[in-house]
C-alpha cells in the first residue's frame, strides 16, 4: 500500500468505553483463577417476569413473527409504553404520536442529538454523569458544556449557576434523575425548574429515566409537570425496572413534532427490534404487578444495599443513605490520593471490582461505585475479601 490508512478523525475525541477496557483485564484475570466479584457494571443479574418470557416464546414459534417489524415500534408496544405511563406516572399520552420505542435508551441519545443538534452547538451534560452523553455529543461535533453536580446540592442543577452562563449556542441539555451516578433523587422541585429553565431559554431538557423504580416506592416523571411535553423529552427503559438489559427496549417521551424529527432519523439508522421482544415487552409493561416491582426493584434492592453500605463503611467512604437507583455512591477517604488508587488496590488485592467516580467526570474523582446487580451472597463474600485485605 502506497500509504497508511487512518481512522477519521472524530476518534481522536474519544476513547474506548471504561467498562470495555477495563472487562479485558477482568477476564484475563479470571482466565488466571482469580475470581473477581465485579460490582461495577449495572446489568440486573435477575430475570424478568415469568409471563414476559412466555410470551416471547409463544410469539417466537410464530411463522409469521420473524419479518421486518415497523420501525416505530408495533401499535401493541406503543400502546402498553402509553398505559404503563398513565399507571405509574399519571402522564397521557397519545401511543400512536408521542411514544417511540427504542433500541435502548443509549441509542436514544444518538438519534435525539442528530435531530436538535448541528455541528458547533452545544449541549449541557452534567458532571459527573453518564460517559455517553459527552462521547456522543463529541463523536456528532457538538461542544459538550458540563454543569455541576455537588453532593452540598444533593446532586441537583445548580440553576443560579447555570442562568450565569452563556446559553446562547445550547440546543439540549441533558438530565438523569434518579441520578447515575450519585443516586441523587428525582425532586419535583427539581423538574419544575428545568421545565421553567426549558422554556425561557429555548432549550430542549432531556431527563434519562430508567432508575425511577429502583429503591423508590414513588416513581416520578418530568412530563408529569405542566407544559413539560411541550420542551422537554424523556427516555424510560426496561433494562432495570423490568430486569430486561440485553433485550435492549427503550422509549422515548415527548410531543408530536419532537417524536417525527427523532424518528426520521432513528428510521435511517436502524430498523424494528424483533416482534417477539416487542410483544413480550409490552407483556411486561401491561402485567407485572406492583407486587412484582416491590419485589424485583425494593425489597430485594434493598437487601444488597445493606451489604453495599457496609462496604462503602469497611472501605471508609462516606454517603447519603437516601440514595435511589441500581448503585451506592461514596466519597473515598482522604488518604487516598484519587479513587482508582483505591479501586485498583480492590481490584487486585481483594479481587473485588468496583468502579473508580473519575469516569463520569472530573466531580467524580473523589467518589466510587458499588453495583447492587450481584447476588447477596456474592456481595456478602465481596465485603469479607476487602475486610481481609483491610487487616493485612
Amino acid at each position: 500500500m502506497s500509504k497508511t490508512i487512518q481512522p477519521a478523525e472524530r476518534l481522536s475525541l474519544v476513547q474506548e468505553y471504561y467498562f470495555s477496557r477495563k472487562l479485558k483485564e477482568v477476564a484475563q484475570m479470571n482466565a488466571e483463577g482469580k475470581d473477581i466479584i465485579s460490582l461495577a457494571i449495572g446489568s440486573p443479574d435477575m430475570p424478568p417476569s415469568e409471563q414476559t418470557v412466555e410470551r416471547l416464546c409463544e410469539v417466537a414459534r410464530q411463522p409469521s413473527a420473524h419479518g421486518y417489524q415497523p420501525t416505530m415500534g408495533t401499535p401493541e408496544l406503543r400502546g402498553a409504553m402509553a398505559a404503563f405511563y398513565k399507571r405509574w406516572y399519571g402522564v397521557e399520552l397519545n401511543p400512536a404520536t408521542e411514544v417511540l420505542p427504542l433500541i435502548g435508551s443509549k441509542e436514544g441519545i444518538l438519534h435525539v442529538t442528530l435531530a436538535f443538534c448541528n455541528p458547533g452547538d452545544e449541549v449541557l451534560v452534567p458532571n459527573p454523569g453518564y460517559p455517553t452523553y459527552t462521547s456522543l455529543s463529541r463523536l456528532l461535533g457538538t461542544k459538550v458544556v458540563n454543569y455541576n453536580l455537588s453532593e452540598d446540592n444533593e446532586w441537583q442543577p445548580d440553576f443560579d449557576e447555570l442562568e450565569q452562563m452563556d446559553l446562547s449556542r445550547v440546543k439540549l441539555m441533558w438530565t438523569n434523575y434518579p441520578n447515575m451516578p450519585t443516586g441523587g433523587r428525582a425532586k419535583r422541585e427539581t423538574y419544575e425548574r428545568l421545565v421553567d429553565f426549558a422554556r425561557r431559554h429555548s432549550i430542549v431538557v432531556v431527563n434519562d429515566n430508567p432508575y425511577s423504580f429502583i429503591l423508590n416506592d414513588k416513581p416520578l416523571s418530568l412530563l408529569q409537570v405542566d407544559g413539560a411535553k411541550d420542551c422537554c423529552i424523556e427516555f424510560n427503559s426496561l433494562s432495570k425496572s423490568h430486569n430486561m438489559p440485553g433485550w435492549r427496549v427503550g422509549m422515548c417521551i415527548s410531543n408530536k413534532e419532537f417524536i417525527s424529527w427523532i424518528l426520521k432519523v432513528k428510521s435511517n439508522i436502524d430498523s424494528g427490534t424483533f416482534r417477539g421482544i416487542q410483544l413480550a415487552a409490552a407483556e411486561a409493561l401491561t402485567t407485572n404487578s406492583e407486587e412484582w416491582h416491590k419485589e424485583a426493584n425494593i425489597t430485594l434492592y434493598r437487601r444488597r444495599r445493606n451489604v453495599a453500605e457496609q462496604i462503602m463503611t469497611a472501605l471508609g467512604c462516606t454517603f447519603d443513605a437516601s440514595q435511589q437507583g441500581l448503585f451506592l455512591w461514596g466519597k473515598i477517604p482522604s488518604q487516598y490520593v484519587n479513587c482508582e488508587d483505591l479501586t485498583e488496590r480492590v481490584l487486585h488485592e481483594a479481587r473485588v471490582f468496583i468502579t473508580p467516580g473519575f469516569i463520569f467526570g472530573s466531580n467524580g474523582e473523589r467518589y466510587v461505585r458499588i453495583s447492587l446487580c450481584a447476588t447477596e451472597a456474592k456481595m456478602q463474600e465481596a465485603l469479607r475479601r476487602i475486610n481481609t485485605m483491610l487487616k493485612q
